[in-house]
């Protein structure tokens, strides 16, 4: 497949399924996969120049955000880190318009995070609901967004906190065996899914390490060059990926759904996971991060994508093998975090779970294209 302008193309194919000019999974709530996707059309629109797709994220985003700064659908009181994420996107729509409902709704989400409940490290709580769990998730969810509220309203502990958030689960959920990091830590260690001793989950989901891996080279966009634990920060994403890249099978380039468990009867290669390592790499190469990583190792990933993952019909651009979803605790059904569990979600095709990580890859991929080419 050819990829010039895959971006949009995927764009494009999401689009499509508009109705009226929104879409429905983006519509329908304030949530962090439509918040990782509108996302991807505002970075689209600074890719592309051209603000039809920036006008997109306005739209949507209007759906929710009151008059007065109020968000439709959100509860601060519910202290849930997937909240946040579509926050992300209101930081462009306060800088174009100086609309003082998005500054206050960016102060909303921000009262959360300083009210949200922490581990004795100071590591947020996933939600108020799961006590004393990180989540790598919720570092996606979170980081990023402080990153740039900090950066935005000149608030140099945010940095501080962002850094917390980022080497507490780091040191919390790493396997010292293969250097990769489990889905989630349980401080107090009561969940039925965790080890009695480490509090970590039993396994290495995909998705989980590409939530993280996105959420540093995300958050970093936004620290000063000399933030005390930059280096730190950078230093770790470094080790991580080395530890990503010794688990890349070898013959597509790509990941596995339970990281830790490659060549495990039913374990198959995962989409979304699979796109969120490959556009955080992506990214780290193309900004300096990673000094040591062979961006062939990108190349090859990104070729995987599109040879396994994608294909192209009358209807646009499809991806398949994406996990619809995965946790850990909760009720009435109870996810243990074992093989059997990450095995048994349900696998479909072009959800925006998958599509949107789709096209945050495609357009890095061109973004180190074009820098490539430059140099």
């Amino acid at each position: 497949m050819n990829s010039t302008s895959l971006s949009v193309k995927i764009a494009d194919s999401i689009q499509s399924q508009f109705v009226d000019g929104y879409h429905p999974k983006m519509a329908n709530k304030w949530g962090y996969v439509a918040g990782m996707a509108l996302k991807a059309f505002d970075w689209l629109s600074e890719w592309e120049k051209d603000e039809r797709y920036h006008e997109v994220v306005r739209r949507h985003l209007d759906l929710f955000i009151r008059e007065d700064g109020t968000i439709k659908g959100y509860s601060l009181d519910e202290y849930n880190l997937d909240h946040i994420n579509e926050g992300k996107n209101v930081f462009n729509l306060w800088r174009k318009t100086k609309d003082s409902k998005y500054k206050k709704a960016l102060d909303l989400l921000y009262t959360q995070l300083k009210g949200q409940p922490r581990t004795s490290e100071g590591g947020f709580w996933h939600k108020k609901i799961y006590p004393f769990q990180m989540w790598l998730d919720g570092v996606y969810m979170s980081s990023p967004f402080l990153a740039e509220y900090s950066k935005e309203f000149e608030i140099p502990t945010g940095f501080d906190d962002v850094a917390n958030q980022i080497l507490s689960i780091e040191k919390n959920t790493r396997n010292p065996q293969n250097g990769l990091l489990h889905h989630a830590w349980d401080e107090s260690c009561e969940q039925r899914w965790c080890d009695q001793k480490t509090g970590r989950s039993p396994h290495v989901w995909g998705r989980a390490v590409g939530w993280y891996s996105m959420a540093i080279v995300d958050s970093l966009e936004h620290f000063p060059k000399d933030h005390h634990k930059r280096g730190q920060i950078l230093g770790i994403f470094e080790r991580m990926v080395h530890a990503i890249l010794h688990v890349q099978d070898q013959e597509t380039g790509l990941w596995y759904q339970v990281m830790d468990q490659n060549g495990r009867e039913r374990n198959y290669l995962e989409a979304s996971g699979s796109c969120m390592i490959t556009y955080a790499i992506a990214k780290g190469i193309r900004l300096g991060y990673l000094s040591g990583i062979d961006a062939k190792a990108v190349a090859k990933a990104y070729k995987g994508i599109l040879d396994h993952f994608v294909t192209e019909d009358d209807r646009g651009i499809h991806l398949h093998q994406i996990c619809k979803g995965a946790g850990l605790g909760g009720h009435p059904k109870y996810r243990d975090g074992s093989y059997d569990y990450y095995m048994n979600e349900q696998i479909v095709s072009d959800d925006l779970m998958g599509v949107a990580p789709l096209l945050l890859v495609s357009i890095e991929w061109e973004k180190l294209q074009t820098k490539d080419m430059n140099e």
